[in-house]
């Protein structure tokens, strides 16, 4: 698994951004598009599964935040653009997601993360945490089963944001080590 300090892979792939009739799909290149941003990218095994919508209903209700944070918010699968408009057409918590949904179709972005389950060939429930630099400086990953925490993705973004010394359960707000 791609691991801290180290770059994040620059790929090319199709997204689903909208429902909207003639605005559903764009192209997003992963470094280049959050260059001098922060951004936060999260995998999810497939679609129409029953663990990953909840997740990224979830991710979807904390969008206001990841924006008031200044990070760019991705998800993404090894589904096509096509599968994730279905989707969303057809699931009633994902119709008005405010963040593209990635499609990940050669599965080179879940490869190049090592994220990519041993048998099921699919990815697995990895988040990372993405500096204006590229740099990866948190990442977390799940068992297939097993839904992810996004206030603890919040929290994490909010202790890297201080670049000071953040101590164990540490909350914004709260004071650093340095200060």
């Amino acid at each position: 698994m791609l691991g801290i300090g180290e770059v994040f892979p620059e790929v090319k792939l199709e997204a689903c951004v909208s429902l909207e009739k003639g605005k559903e799909f764009k192209s997003f290149t992963t470094r280049k598009d959050t260059k001098g941003k922060w951004a936060v990218y999260f995998a999810w095994p497939l679609d129409f599964t029953f663990v990953c919508p909840t997740e990224v209903a979830e991710f979807n209700s904390a969008f206001g935040q990841f924006a008031d944070r200044d990070t760019e918010l991705f998800g993404f699968s090894c589904d096509s653009q096509f599968v994730h408009h279905a989707w969303r057409t057809h699931h009633e918590d994902l119709k008005d997601l405010k963040f593209p949904m990635l499609a990940d179709t050669k599965k080179e972005l879940s490869e190049q993360l090592g994220i990519l389950h041993k048998q099921d060939k699919v990815p697995l429930r990895a988040t990372y945490i993405i500096d204006p630099d590229g740099i990866v400086r948190w990442a977390s990953v799940n068992d297939l089963n097993v839904g992810r925490n996004v206030k603890e993705v919040l929290r994490t973004l909010d202790a890297l944001q201080t670049d000071e010394l953040c101590p164990c359960n540490w909350e914004k707000g709260q004071k650093t080590l340095n200060g």
